[in-house]
């Protein structure tokens, strides 16, 4: 067996553990965890999205979601709509509120990929990025 630190899901979370590194201390001036950043920024591409396919776009489990929607609904960052032909199900929308704060603090978390790119260098950060989507799409199209 290969070496544990070596391991792709190993090397894969150092590197996302570092690249958050970056990231969280800003976040944390907002009162905001990377999971609701998360869930803003998914937001902000939608006028509205069916919890189900936020939990899918954002990659976070459904229970995990209803907490932090919870607190963002709480928080008055997002409003919840229920769905008329089912109301089981809701859909979820950035609030005004919530787009302020994103709008604040998108420009703080831009200079922040800045910074990173400017150490690993765009190009590289580019590739980094299709070598990735390469991998995704290798994996979808496989068996597990």
């Amino acid at each position: 067996m290969r070496d544990f630190a070596h391991s792709l899901p190993m090397a894969l979370l150092s590197s996302r553990e570092l690249v958050m590194g970056q990231f969280r201390p800003m976040l944390r001036e907002y009162g905001l965890t990377e999971q609701q950043w998360r869930v803003l920024r998914a937001l902000v591409e939608f006028v509205e999205i069916e919890v189900t396919e936020l939990a899918k776009r954002s990659y976070i489990l459904s229970p995990s979601l209803s907490r932090i929607l919870q607190n963002l609904e709480e928080r008055g960052l997002v409003k919840r709509h229920a769905v008329r032909s089912d109301q089981r199900r809701a859909r979820i929308s950035i609030s005004e509120k919530g787009r302020r704060l994103f709008d604040t603090i998108a420009p703080h978390s831009e200079a922040r990929y800045d910074k990173i790119a400017a150490r690993f260098g765009n190009n590289k950060l580019a590739q980094l990025y299709n070598l990735l989507q390469e991998l995704d799409a290798s994996l979808l199209g496989g068996n597990t």
